[in-house]
C-alpha cells in the first residue's frame, strides 16, 4: 500500500520531463508478481484475469487509459540452460495491455542483442515509446539507496486476523473463472460464449436473469452476444443505460417462443424497446408486428405471392423442394415479417399438391 507521489511526463515537451501532481497522495495498492511468466502472452493473460478480479470485486474500474490500472513490467533473459536469470529492465510508460506485450518483446529482444554482443545488460528503468516500437532508457539509479528509502516511525505494522481474513473471503462475489465453470456447467454454452458473456459482472449478471427468467439459457446467450451487444456498440450506450430490463428481454424470447412474434419482428420490437423504454407486448401492438395466424389474412397473402410468381410456383409443384423456401420468403415479405412461417410452409405445400 502506497500513497501515489504524482508522474513523471515524457511527451508533454520537446526534451523536457513535467511532474504531474494531480495524483499527489492518492492512496494505491501494488500487487508484485514473482519473476515466474516466461513470456509476453502470459504477463497479457495474468493482466487481463486481474482486471476481471478487480473489476467483478468492484475494487477498481481498472482502467489503464484513465489512470486507476498501472503497469511497470520488469523484463530479464538467459541464455537457455541457464538456471540464472538476467539483469533486470523495468519498464514504464505503457498504457494499454497490448502497450505491454509489445514492449516486453521489444526489451527481451533488446537484452538478446546485448548479450548476444558479448556486452553487459545495465539495470535500469526504461519507457516505453509505441511510435518506435521500442524502449529508451529513463535512468540508471535502482537499487533501494537509491530510493533513499527510510522507515516512518508513524506506520505501525499491519497485522490481520485470519478471522477477519476468512469474513472479506467469504463476503467475495463469484469469481470470472468460477463462474464461466458455472454457466457452462448450468447451460451447456461453449467456452467462447461464456468468455463472452462474463467479460464483465454486469453483463454476466444481466445474462443470467434473462436465461432464468426465459428458461432458456442457449437463446438467451444468442440474444445477448447478438441483439444486445450489437445495440450498445452501434448506441454507443453503457449497459446501465439500457431501458431493455432483463425481464422484458426474456418475454420477448418467450413471445417467439410461443409463436406470437416471428423473430425478424423480434429484433424490431427489441430496437424499439431499447429507444423508448416500452415493454414488448405494447410495442408488437402498437407497431402491428404480431405474428398473423389467421388463416383468411395467411391465405390472401399466399395466394397473391402464388399469382406474381408462376414459375416459382410451378418448378415447386414439378417437385423441385428448394422453391419452397423462396416463396416463403416472399409470403414473409409480403406480410412484414408478420405471417407464421410454419403455417404458410404447410399452407404451401398444401397448394403444391393441389
Amino acid at each position: 500500500m502506497e500513497e501515489d507521489a504524482g508522474k513523471s511526463v515524457h511527451d508533454r515537451f520537446p526534451s523536457a520531463t513535467a511532474i504531474d501532481l494531480n495524483r499527489a497522495g492518492v492512496p494505491l495498492v501494488e500487487i508484485v508478481s514473482e519473476p515466474d511468466l516466461r513470456s509476453s502472452a502470459e504477463a497479457r493473460a495474468y493482466l487481463e484475469l486481474l482486471k476481471e478480479i478487480l473489476e467483478y470485486t468492484e475494487t477498481s474500474d481498472a482502467s489503464m487509459e484513465e489512470g486507476s490500472l498501472r503497469v511497470d513490467a520488469n523484463v530479464s533473459a538467459r541464455r537457455r540452460g541457464d538456471p540464472t536469470l538476467g539483469t533486470r529492465t523495468e519498464i514504464k510508460n505503457m498504457n494499454s495491455f497490448s502497450g505491454v506485450e509489445r514492449a516486453i518483446d521489444a526489451e527481451f529482444v533488446r537484452h538478446g542483442a546485448v548479450l548476444d554482443a558479448g556486452e553487459r545488460v545495465v539495470q535500469q528503468t526504461m519507457l516505453w515509446d509505441a511510435a518506435l516500437g521500442a524502449c529508451r532508457p529513463a535512468r540508471d539509479k535502482e537499487g533501494s539507496p537509491d530510493y533513499r528509502y527510510f522507515p516512518d516511525p508513524d506506520l505501525p505494522p499491519l497485522l490481520l486476523e485470519r478471522e477477519w481474513i476468512e469474513r472479506q473471503r467469504a463476503a467475495l462475489p463469484e469469481l470470472p473463472a468460477a463462474r464461466r465453470r458455472r454457466l457452462i456447467d448450468t447451460y451447456a454454452l461453449a467456452p467462447y460464449d461464456v468468455g463472452v458473456l462474463t467479460a464483465t459482472r454486469p453483463l454476466a449478471d444481466y445474462f443470467e436473469r434473462v436465461a432464468r427468467t426465459s428458461g432458456d439459457g442457449r437463446t438467451a446467450a444468442n440474444w445477448v452476444m447478438g441483439e444486445l451487444l450489437a445495440y450498445l456498440n452501434d448506441s454507443e450506450t453503457a449497459l446501465s443505460e439500457l431501458r431493455v430490463a432483463p425481464e422484458q428481454l426474456a418475454r420477448v424470447i418467450a413471445m417467439v417462443r410461443d409463436g406470437l412474434l416471428s423473430h425478424s419482428a423480434a429484433k424490431k420490437v427489441f430496437l424499439i424497446m431499447a429507444r423508448t423504454g416500452d415493454v414488448p407486448d405494447v410495442v408488437a401492438e402498437r407497431e402491428g408486428l404480431m405474428q398473423v395466424r389467421d388463416d383468411d389474412a395467411l391465405a390472401a397473402w399466399v395466394d397473391e405471392v402464388w399469382r406474381e410468381n408462376p414459375d416459382e410456383a410451378r418448378r415447386l409443384i414439378d417437385g423441385e423442394g428448394k422453391l419452397l423456401g423462396v416463396l416463403v420468403g416472399l409470403v414473409m415479405k409480403r406480410s412484414g415479417g408478420r405471417a407464421d412461417p410454419r403455417m404458410v410452409n404447410q399452407m404451401l405445400r398444401e397448394r403444391a399438391r393441389r
